[in-house]
């Protein structure tokens, strides 16, 4: 009777599960033309990430309600974990009793203090930096300078998901009901060309990609074969195509809102070809891609002349709300949208993806995570830094020239100041200095909340001024908003007269005293055509508005020791293929790429400048 008891109790226990989950279904959005397989196994994400992540989001809460605990004892558990590493022996990290005695026996350090050391992991050596063996050599997107090469350890990725991933699903679905669904998800990431060192240790991104997420791609509108592309166009070309075929897609994500500006561009571009293969339910013949895959993924297709009529005539009412007619059921975008993306999150809102919400979930670096975004429908995107995440510093902005200045904690900054981050993290990269620039905008109890302002290498600086990326593009759109009217920005990027000095280039570009040179890609005002010149007073005006915000460059200008700005107009999708010119080069990456605001290597400035309109 006892085993009777126990089996009778065990299947009653089963059944109630499963009928739990039979009505837990219910809530969930479901696509009718998704395998019951593919919609359980998105469920199954779906529910255990979000229990996981509500568990997570309750620690993170706890955390800042005592934010010098939680910090310090992150940082106490991450010298405890690598004692026995060369680095902690060398510089006496075993004497560190508390967050002051840290502070004072180390110094900030930046990326040319651990190169060797990071070279000779490369080479095979252990416990050298860190106890823990490396998964990854990440390299670093190289926007405001030379890539880096940062060691990654298990620890940081787990972090990145238990602490980052899981909190941000469970904030999106708190925010956004409506993405309680089964639905596919049109992902745009790539699948970097990756190097290895000796003892197979992948050298590349540390960025979301396909071949790391495998076990997610039965979400996705893209078939896994087509994620073995390295190449990004026709890569996209065929994203773009299987995501079409579905009329039931509920979100976009990308890494960044360019990734998904791109897709949207590049869908204008090939609409006629696209629509031709849905129609004949064929790729495209001259699509470059492997002769086996081709076979593989003609066989997936059927023609469908009535989707590709849908797709026309979605295309045909122009730009503006584009997405929700191609895919109605469309309820989310998530995508970076601060920075240097601001300006494509803002066109996807005012133009292809009106009335779909875009949320930037999280803030992270090749050096792992570094805040969330737990309010989904602010705007402008904030993040919450993440106490167990790092051990954060904070420089004033007025220090940041100096090699060793006084840093305050995260219990010590002020809210509306600016600050350079400094991070200690996993990977063992201590009081190290990694670019970001970001400003307390308020707290969340104890915890500072930040904008990412501008990385320290993006600045405009000829004669000492230092005007950054984030106060330059301020002052670019607002005058070409509130002055240059019925223009819009598409894009832009500029470069400094000592690059161009040292090129061949037409007498045109030479002035008497250094200054800015500005590239910009124009449409008029609903983007239905490109504005290929503006006049004199117009960009006169940019200069005028330069002057009023940044007293150092009005001081520089007044003394006739720096030139006006010079306002250079490049033909339409000048941006596109820039993009393409970058990804290119050995190094780059697509799950990573930025665009250059300033232009520094010779050969992109020249290819901007072969565009040049005006």
């Amino acid at each position: 009777m006892p085993i009777i008891s126990k089996l009778f109790f065990s299947v009653s226990i089963g059944l109630s599960g499963i009928g739990y989950i039979a009505l837990d279904v219910t809530h969930y959005r479901t696509n009718p033309d998704q395998s019951f397989l593919d919609a359980a196994k998105h469920y199954v994400v779906l529910r255990s990430m979000a229990i996981y992540g509500e568990l997570m989001k309750n620690k993170l809460e706890e955390a800042t309600r005592n934010i010098k605990k939680a910090q310090t004892d992150f940082l106490m558990n991450q010298l405890q974990a690598n004692l026995d590493t060369e680095y902690s022996r060398e510089m006496k990290l075993d004497e560190v009793r508390s967050v002051k005695d840290f502070l004072r026996t180390h110094p900030l350090t930046t990326y040319s203090d651990y190169s060797k050391n990071i070279s000779r992991m490369m080479s095979g050596e252990k416990k050298v930096l860190t106890s823990s063996s490396v998964d990854i050599f990440a390299v670093t997107s190289g926007t405001s300078g030379a890539s880096n090469i940062i060691p990654a350890v298990s620890k940081q990725t787990r972090i990145f998901f238990s602490q980052g991933v899981s909190v941000m699903l469970r904030c999106m679905l708190d925010a956004y009901p409506n993405t309680k669904h089964l639905n596919k998800v049109f992902r745009i990431f790539y699948t970097p060309n990756w190097r290895y060192t000796m003892d197979g240790v992948p050298i590349g991104p540390n960025a979301p990609s396909p071949d790391r997420s495998t076990w997610l791609h039965h979400m996705y509108t893209t078939p896994s074969a087509v994620y073995e592309i390295r190449s990004e166009p026709p890569a996209l070309y065929l994203y773009l195509l299987f995501a079409l075929l579905d009329p039931h897609v509920g979100m976009i994500e990308a890494n960044f809102s360019t990734g998904i500006f791109n897709a949207f561009a590049t869908l204008e571009l090939k609409l006629a070809q696209l629509t031709t293969d849905i129609e004949l339910g064929r790729i495209d013949p001259d699509l470059k891609i492997d002769h086996v895959l081709r076979k593989k993924l003609n066989s997936l297709l059927v023609p469908n002349p009535k989707r590709a009529n849908e797709i026309r005539e979605a295309a045909e009412l122009g730009k503006d709300n584009l997405a929700q007619r191609i895919w109605p059921e469309l309820c989310l975008l998530i995508a970076a949208d601060t920075g240097t993306f601001d300006l494509y999150a803002t066109r996807l809102r005012e133009s292809y993806c009106k009335g779909v919400p875009l949320y930037s979930p999280l803030y992270a670096a090749s050096e792992g995570l570094l805040g969330i975004n737990i309010w989904p429908k602010e705007l402008p995107s904030h993040y919450l830094l993440h106490p167990h995440a790092q051990f954060f510093e904070f420089i004033p902005e007025h220090n940041m020239d100096e090699e060793q200045p006084n840093t305050y904690l995260m219990h010590q900054v002020k809210e509306g100041s600016t600050y350079e981050l400094v991070i200690t993290n996993p990977s063992c990269l201590y009081r190290y200095r990694f670019g970001d620039v970001v400003k307390v905008v308020g707290f969340h109890n104890q915890c500072p909340v930040v904008e990412f302002k501008y990385r320290k290498g993006q600045f405009l600086n000829v004669r000492g001024e230092k005007v950054s990326e984030a106060l330059f593009y301020e002052i670019l759109k607002g005058t070409i908003t509130k002055i240059w009217k019925d223009i819009k920005l598409a894009d832009y990027c500029c470069t400094e007269s000592n690059i161009l000095d040292t090129m061949d280039v037409p007498d045109k570009y030479k002035t008497s005293q250094p200054c800015y040179h500005v590239f910009v890609e124009l449409e008029n005002d609903d983007g239905s055509k490109e504005v290929r010149s503006v006049s004199s007073a117009q960009k006169k005006m940019l200069d005028d508005a330069l002057m009023v915000h940044s007293h150092l460059y009005s001081s520089f200008r007044y003394k006739g020791t720096i030139d006006p700005v010079q306002v250079h107009v490049v033909e339409r999708g000048s941006f596109l293929a820039l993009r393409r010119f970058i990804l290119e080069q050995p190094t780059a990456a697509s799950n990573q790429y930025k665009v250059p605001r300033v232009l520094r290597k010779q050969e992109a400035v020249k290819f901007i400048l072969d565009r040049v309109v005006e």
